[in-house]
């Protein structure tokens, strides 16, 4: 016996809980398929093993960091500090089971039944839910509509396979209680230069490695030049345009071996953590039996999350670049809009904003400067330093920069990038502003409160106009 549903979402992660929930409000019979455990697996990698408690973490971290480097200067002098990186690991593992359980409720609250197992698509196009329990009974879902959600999974390079011992990835940073002395990180993506932040604040000697020129370096180069001279400035160890060859991990120490414009050289690590990106998760959903496209391992959909099969939707990582939650979650809107015939409006990829919640944080949205120049832009750049803002220098954190990329002539705003304190609370307003097309001079003419990080924007735009005040 088959149980018939509008809409079948495979995957409860930040796209397939959002397209559920979204679905269920526009009236449709929803189910949400979930393969990791039951209440508890509810939000996906974002909500229990990425996103939510790394940032846990980093708040963690900030406030270590803070008091180590500026406590006095603050007029608060900590006599005897204590570093727990096991409490802080509970208080970040508590944060993920709140908000998990808060889905739950969602879901209930919105009438979307939850379904536990392994989610795949038939030739008919419904869903087979297998048991991940030995014992269980299998499920068909008569699904109107398919929407795939299956997220990512962490990927490595060959020879540094994961142990969970002496090789780990951010899954097990997250529950990392008892500390090395030594940490070595593969990869500074936003992944890499976030977990070299926490443990960096935590006491452990941490060295970042990166194959390519910079950190960050999806980001626009300024900015991953930016964090490289912070991260120095805090004793952390950063080799950018060095490629990772060997790794001895039986030996006592650990021996990485790299390679660079140097040559080789030879590392001592006691633990090496792996952030070289992840894979979309695609295998065992029967993705061919029912005609939905796959290219470079992402499925492939259009601006309204259509695949090539009708009736199948997909959202999220394993629809493609940029990986990122919110990215997924807006996905899962226009999906489930879509099916509704609600009219959505359609994705744009070029005005999704990327952030990175290190310290100081980076945030961006739109095209780099060297991008811009490279679509053919008459460029104009400017670029106001924090070392000059107000509520930066009150807050102790002036390192960094705002940058606003403009089109010369008719001041349309291509790209903003930032390196600074709590700046991805203010990279919002650069993509309001380039999804309501204005230009430099509509943000330059709202006033802005004083003093506010915000303000930074507005003396970008003026630095950008020729116009500057404060520098």
């Amino acid at each position: 016996m088959s149980e018939w549903y509008n809409v079948v979402v495979i995957g409860a992660g930040p796209g397939g809980y959002v397209a559920a929930i979204r679905a269920a409000q526009l009236g449709l019979k929803t189910a949400c398929v979930e393969a990791n455990g039951y209440e508890g697996g509810l939000g996906g990698t974002c909500l229990n093993w990425g996103c939510i408690p790394a940032k846990a973490l980093l708040e963690s971290a900030a406030l270590a960091q803070t008091l180590k480097s500026q406590g006095a200067e603050f007029g608060v002098r900590p006599v005897d500090v204590e570093y727990d990186m096991s409490a802080a690991v509970d208080r970040s593992r508590a944060i993920s089971e709140k908000l998990s359980g808060g889905i739950g409720y969602l879901f209930k609250k919105n009438g979307v039944e939850s379904v536990f197992g392994h989610g795949r698509l038939t030739a008919e196009r419904d869903v087979v839910v297998d048991p991940t329990e030995p014992g269980g009974e299998s499920r068909v879902l008569d699904a109107r509509h398919v929407i795939i959600a299956t997220g990512a999974v962490m990927k490595t390079l060959p020879g540094f396979e994961l142990d969970g011992e002496k090789v780990i990835g951010s899954r097990e940073a997250l529950e990392l209680r008892e500390l090395p002395e030594r940490l070595l990180v593969v990869g500074a993506g936003h992944v890499g230069v976030e977990f070299a932040d926490v443990f960096n604040a935590f006491g452990v000697d941490v060295t970042v490695v990166e194959a390519l020129d910079t950190l960050v370096p999806l980001e626009d180069p300024e900015i991953g030049k930016t964090l490289a001279r912070s991260f120095k400035k805090r004793g952390m160890e950063v080799r950018t345009g060095t490629m990772v060859k060997a790794l001895e991990r039986d030996s006592s120490p650990m021996v990485l071996t790299v390679e660079s414009s140097k040559g080789e050289e030879r590392i001592e690590t006691d633990l090496v953590l792996m952030a070289v990106g992840r894979q979309p998760v695609t295998e065992g959903l029967g993705l061919e039996e029912a005609g939905v496209q796959v290219a470079d391992g992402f499925i492939s959909i259009d601006e309204y999350c259509r695949t090539s099969a009708e009736t199948v939707y997909a959202v999220g990582d394993v629809a493609g670049q940029p990986m990122l939650a919110h990215k997924g979650s807006h996905e899962g809107i226009v999906a489930a809009e879509d099916i509704a015939d609600a009219n959505p409006h359609p994705m744009r990829y070029d005005n999704i904003p990327s952030v990175g919640y290190c310290h100081p944080e980076i945030a961006s949205i739109g095209l780099s400067e060297p991008a811009a120049a490279e679509a053919g832009h008459d460029v104009k750049v400017g670029k106001f330093p924090l070392g000059a803002h107000g509520r930066a220098l009150t807050a102790g954190h002036n390192e960094g920069f705002i940058k606003i990329v403009a089109d010369a002539k008719y001041g349309e705003i291509l790209g903003v990038h930032m390196i600074g304190h709590n700046v991805s609370e203010l990279i919002a307003e650069a993509g309001v502003a380039r999804m309501l097309e204005a230009t430099l001079d509509e943000v330059a003419a709202h006033a802005h409160a004083h003093p506010s990080m915000a303000e930074a924007v507005m003396e970008a735009a003026l630095v950008t106009l020729g116009r500057a005040i404060h520098v």
